[in-house]
């Protein structure tokens, strides 16, 4: 029965996180949502690396008030764990489900500090600093408000693949069952994202 199987044992072990396609989740995701604990386990460490990085990079990896990228990103996979007992698959993707959970928890992140103006920030998110000497992090800062601003004047659908492709590292087919469209779309809109990006750079002089 699905409820008793193993997932600590090396051969029923889905692939490395990183490689969450309907094939590798369906059968994790029944097994978890029956209660299975060592199935909750495994689901929780292929999705997690995930969720942490589109939060961070949606976030910037900067606090917004009391609220972090990592906050969110546990906030995520708790709505996810929430989820499971109903979750119910029609043919879709749970990396759909994953997606949408994250996307929201990002906006009501930032609808929560838009409410409580003791702290301004920025209106969009930046990219994460990577360094941290000094004048590397005041010159990642200033290219990561720059480019974050770019990014924010592409159409959402554009900023969410470059997102899931370039900083959480998924595929296109993956991208494309999170965002429930073709890996065509995904590999066309993706190329019109970064020429339009390139073009907007150069324009800046960038």
């Amino acid at each position: 029965m699905s409820h008793t199987r193993d997932y600590r044992t090396p051969n029923s072990l889905p692939r490395p996180a990183g490689h969450l396609t309907k094939e590798d989740l369906e059968p994790l995701v029944k097994d978890a949502g029956e209660g299975n604990p060592s199935a909750i386990h495994t689901l929780l460490k292929m999705i997690e690396p995930v969720v942490v990085r589109y939060c961070r990079a949606r976030m910037g990896g900067r606090d917004l008030s009391y609220l972090s990228a990592d906050d969110v990103a546990q906030e995520v996979c708790l709505a996810i764990l929430k989820a499971l007992p109903d979750y119910q698959d029609k043919g879709g993707s749970f990396l759909y489900l994953i997606h949408a959970i994250a996307a929201n928890k990002v906006a009501d992140a930032y609808r929560a500090i838009a409410r409580d103006r003791s702290e301004p920030v920025a209106e969009h998110p930046e990219r994460p600093l990577i360094d941290n000497e000094p004048e590397s992090r005041s010159l990642q800062f200033d290219l990561g408000a720059r480019l974050g601003r770019l990014l924010t004047s592409l159409p959402r659908v554009q900023q969410e693949i470059l997102t899931l492709r370039i900083a959480v590292g998924l595929s296109a087919t993956e991208t494309a069952e999170a965002l429930g469209i073709s890996p065509g779309a995904v590999r066309v809109t993706q190329h019109r994202a970064l020429t339009r990006l390139r073009g907007m750079i150069r324009d800046e002089e960038f």
